[in-house]
C-alpha cells in the first residue's frame, strides 16, 4: 500500500437509478457508476477526511477516513430498504463498515501490514445480513480474521470482495482498494454510464427524497389514481363520521371523522401540488 493513500468506496446493494436520490442527500459531490448486477458504487470526489501525513496539522479539524465513510453509509441505509458497504484505507490501517437500516452498523479493521484488529462476530454478522452462504462465504471470511504473512491489508479487502462476487458484485477496473483518492475518482469518471451525483439545494433534496417515496412499493397510495381514490374514499366518509359523532356527542367518532377528512384533504392537496411542480 503507499503509504500516503488515503481512500474509499461506498457499495450499495440496489442499482443506481434507486441509490440516486438517496445520494443527492448526502451533501456531497460524488460519481455513481454500476458495480454489477444488483450493486452501485459511488466514489467520492473530495477529501472530506483526515489524511494524515505533512498536511496533518491543516486537517486537524477533519475526520478520519473511517468514521466519515460509516457515516455515510448509516445515511444511506437508515433511509433505503438496501444494505450499504463502506470501504476505507489509509495509511495505517484499511477495513470496512456495513450498515443496513436501522440496525447497529458492523465492521472490521486491518493494520496495513494485514494483522487482524476486528472481531470475529463481525465477520458471521456480516454474512448474515448480506445473505452470503452459512458455510462456504462464512469460511472464507473467517480466514481474513486468521494472521497472513503474505496479506497485507489490501489483500483482505479484495479478499472480501472476492467474497462478494457471489453475489453479483462487480467492481470496475481501477476501482480497487488501496488506490488513492484522485486515481479512484480519474477511474470512475470514465466508466460506462457514470454520473455526478451533488448537493443542489434543501428544495430539490425534499423533491428528490419525494421521488424515491413516490417511486418505491408505498407509491401507488401517496400518488397517482389509487391514492386519489383512497382520498375520495376517506373525505366520503370522513364528513358524515364527523357529523354523527357531533350530533350524538361523542368526541371519539367525531375525532375519527376529523382525522379522516384531514387525510383525504392532505392526499388531495399532495397530488395537486407535485402535478403543479412537475407541470412548472
Amino acid at each position: 500500500m503507499n503509504a500516503t493513500s488515503t481512500g474509499a468506496l461506498l457499495l450499495c446493494r440496489a442499482d443506481p437509478e434507486t441509490v440516486r436520490p438517496l445520494a443527492h442527500l448526502l451533501r456531497e459531490q460524488m460519481l455513481l457508476a454500476r458495480a454489477g448486477e444488483e450493486w452501485s458504487v459511488l466514489v467520492p470526489e473530495g477529501k472530506p477526511w483526515r489524511s494524515g501525513g505533512a498536511e496533518q496539522d491543516a486537517e486537524q479539524d477533519a475526520e478520519p477516513v473511517d468514521r466519515v465513510l460509516g457515516g455515510w453509509a448509516t445515511a444511506l441505509a437508515v433511509g433505503s430498504t438496501w444494505p450499504v458497504l463502506a470501504l476505507w484505507w489509509d495509511a495505517d490501517r484499511a477495513g470496512f463498515t456495513l450498515a443496513a437500516g436501522f440496525r447497529r452498523p458492523v465492521g472490521y479493521i486491518w493494520l496495513t501490514d494485514g494483522t487482524p484488529v476486528g472481531e470475529d462476530e463481525a465477520m458471521r454478522t456480516f454474512a448474515v445480513r448480506l445473505g452470503l452462504d452459512p458455510v462456504l462465504d462464512v469460511q472464507a471470511l473467517e480466514e481474513l480474521t486468521r494472521p497472513d504473512p503474505d496479506a497485507d491489508a489490501d489483500a483482505r479487502l479484495r479478499g472480501l470482495l472476492a467474497v462478494l462476487t457471489r453475489t453479483g458484485l462487480t467492481l470496475p477496473a481501477g476501482l480497487s482498494p488501496g488506490e488513492s483518492a484522485d486515481r479512484l475518482r480519474s477511474v470512475a469518471a470514465v466508466q460506462r454510464g457514470a454520473e455526478r451525483v451533488e448537493w443542489a439545494g434543501w428544495r430539490d433534496a425534499v423533491r428528490v427524497e419525494l421521488d424515491a417515496v413516490e417511486s418505491s412499493r408505498i407509491g401507488p397510495w401517496v400518488r397517482g389514481p389509487r391514492a386519489r381514490a383512497v382520498a375520495a374514499v376517506q373525505l366520503a366518509a370522513g364528513l358524515p363520521l364527523l357529523l354523527w359523532g357531533a350530533r350524538r356527542r361523542s368526541g371519539g367518532w367525531a375525532a375519527a371523522g376529523a382525522v379522516l377528512l384531514a387525510q383525504g384533504a392532505l392526499g388531495l392537496a399532495y397530488e395537486r401540488a407535485r402535478a403543479g411542480a412537475d407541470a412548472s
